[in-house]
């Protein structure tokens, strides 16, 4: 696939920078990217660009060209996004978060806080205004409300999951 997408990418580059540009060569690289994308991002751009570019072949309206142009770039920039080398641990998963950081953040507390008890029953009333059955709230939310709330005061009863 990543050959796929530097080829495309080389021919995108010449189509853009070429004078006049090729619109029919343009639209028929356009559809097979439509065609053969496996990202949906790509194919999205791709398929909107498609009825700019025929519509650019087949007129010299500058208003025409200069969006295609435009359009041309939106694929560009995909196609550039795709190919770039990743560093780090950007596509790594993300952490799971213990049971009790994901009770502080359900209630709007800080991770790496010490909390008094007062703390968390301040920020359990506060969450469970807007989560209440009686004030619109599902009655799920607010168990999960609760549960939150006794996880944080009591912690070493419960395991993380």
């Amino acid at each position: 696939m990543m050959g796929r997408l530097e080829s495309w990418k080389l021919a995108l580059e010449r189509l853009r920078t070429a004078q006049p540009a090729d619109w029919a060569e343009a639209g028929r690289l356009v559809a097979e990217i439509v065609r053969m994308s496996t990202d949906a991002t790509l194919r999205q751009a791709a398929e909107q660009a498609l009825p700019v570019l025929r519509q650019a072949a087949d007129t010299d309206d500058h208003s025409v060209t200069l969006a295609a142009q435009r359009r041309v770039g939106v694929i560009l920039e995909v196609v550039h996004d795709l190919t770039a080398p990743r560093f780090g641990r950007r596509n790594a998963m993300p952490m799971q978060l213990s049971s009790e950081d994901r009770a502080r953040r359900m209630l709007g507390l800080p991770l790496a806080v010490q909390l008094t008890c007062d703390d968390i029953n301040q920020a359990y009333r506060r969450a469970a205004k807007g989560k209440h059955p009686d004030q619109g709230g599902s009655a799920q939310a607010f168990i999960d409300l609760a549960a939150a709330r006794d996880i944080l005061i009591h912690p070493g009863a419960h395991k993380d999951a």
